[in-house]
């Protein structure tokens, strides 16, 4: 397929058009969406993307398409990993539910327009200096142990990409109000211009792109030199990321293991570069400047080694005793929560169907090793309280119906947290105890 001016400007309106739709469509009008919602859009931006990749078969080009799908692929999940920053950004802000969409959006944008940019720098440099393969190898296998060190890292530290340099900045420059004025960026207060969060949390939001583009742009390059696949990849895998965050709010963070993943892949795209550049060296200290006969992985199995280890970082993620012990502590918060916003009208079956949801992820969460509570919950005062004051409301309920509400009372009569040490379901000598059942 011959990638001419006329495919790039095609394909520049199509991206274009489609941002615009989507803020039109779903953005300018602040609301939160629905689970129907999101799952709608991004099957729609997924279908799209893939059959993008497809144009490429039509046109009897097998290679470019296989460049695309593990671009596409790669960037994808590198994508992914900006949503849980995204997330710690607009948590760290309180920013509300309903304008979150338009923080997205601007993210998406933004990360395009800074992707670009670093995908126009990046071909011209490789086209003057083939070498820089090596640089660039190198660039990623740093960063693949920078994101290993990451997953140790407090929640405290990655907290602080809310508060990164040019957030810092604009605070001192420029007068900031402590309260967001609907989704505007500035309001008037007494006659005075401010800047509201909702400023601060996009320009931390922009720097985070700055700084995610930096290793995704070397990533995918490690797979294709072709601008265009780079440019197409990066650009449907960012379309849809908006609706993707709310159709999988609460699950990003359950993939507890999809930062080794994410090293794992950039350390093998960082290896394959370093094999590239062997492959076509001009250096003289290396090999005396001739091309070193090393056997570099080929697209498809590059391709094939990206998705084994998404599908294996996934399903370790979610079948660990961490991974299930995260699921049953969000759960029981979650239902728990539910619980104490039922409205007063709500049917008795609607109300005894709340508490069985309540009680089971209780009793999960009790089941939990403690460990799991000091390490996955960052907020562990808030949780108990939200888990007490749940069950607090259950026994009162309870009470007035005449009916027993065992898992309540458990709860209401612990001192202290709802899980400590000696009454997270396990004995003083680490031996499960009996799971009270109503």
């Amino acid at each position: 397929m011959e990638i001419t001016g006329l495919t790039w400007g095609i394909t520049c309106v199509v991206i274009i058009g489609l941002i615009v739709f989507d803020y039109y469509a779903h953005v300018k009008k602040a609301h939160t969406p629905t689970l129907k919602e999101s799952g709608i859009w991004s099957a729609i931006y997924l279908a799209i993307a893939l059959a993008f990749g497809l144009v490429f078969f039509a046109f009897g080009d097998t290679d470019h398409a296989v460049e695309y799908y593990a671009g596409f692929i790669t960037e994808k999940a590198l994508s992914i990993d900006n949503l849980f920053v995204f997330m710690i950004i607009m948590t760290s802000f309180n920013v509300p539910r309903k304008f979150q969409q338009k923080v997205l959006l601007f993210g998406i944008t933004f990360a395009l327009i800074s992707r670009t940019v670093f995908i126009l720098a990046g071909a011209a440099i490789l086209e003057w200096w083939s070498d820089a393969f090596y640089i660039f190898g190198i660039f990623l296998l740093i960063l693949a142990g920078q994101q290993l060190k990451s997953e140790f890292s407090s929640p405290e530290e990655a907290g602080a990409e809310a508060d990164n340099f040019m957030v810092r900045f604009a605070k001192k420059i420029l007068p900031v109000t402590d309260h967001y004025a609907e989704d505007k960026l500035t309001t008037k207060i007494d006659g005075k211009r401010f800047v509201t969060p909702m400023l601060l949390v996009m320009i931390a939001i922009g720097a985070t792109d700055l700084i995610f583009a930096l290793d995704s742009i070397p990533a995918i390059f490690g797979l294709t030199q072709e601008p265009y696949i780079v440019f197409t990849a990066n650009a449907f895998a960012l379309l849809g990321l908006r609706q993707l965050y709310f159709l999988i709010d609460g699950l990003l963070d359950r993939l507890v293991y999809l930062g080794y993943g994410l090293a794992a892949i950039l350390g093998f795209i960082g290896i394959k570069l370093m094999l590239h550049a062997l492959s076509q060296n001009n250096l003289p200290f290396i090999y005396d400047g001739q091309d070193v006969p090393v056997q570099e992985p080929t697209t498809g199995i590059s391709l094939l080694v990206i998705l084994t280890i998404l599908v294996v970082t996934i399903i370790w993620s979610l079948v660990s005793p961490r991974g299930k012990a995260l699921k049953a502590l969000q759960n029981a918060e979650k239902f728990a929560y539910r619980y104490t916003q039922l409205p007063d009208d709500c049917t008795p079956e609607q109300r005894r169907t709340a508490a069985q949801k309540m009680d089971f992820w209780t009793q999960q969460a009790e089941a939990t090793e403690h460990r799991y509570l000091e390490e996955l919950i960052d907020h562990k005062d808030r949780w108990s309280a939200i888990i007490r004051v749940a069950h607090e409301t259950r026994l009162e309920d309870a009470n007035r119906q005449g009916i027993p509400a065992l898992v309540s009372q458990k709860i209401v009569t612990t001192d202290g947290p709802v899980l400590s040490p000696d009454t997270n379901g396990k004995t003083a000598n680490g031996h499960k105890t009996n799971t009270e059942q109503q």
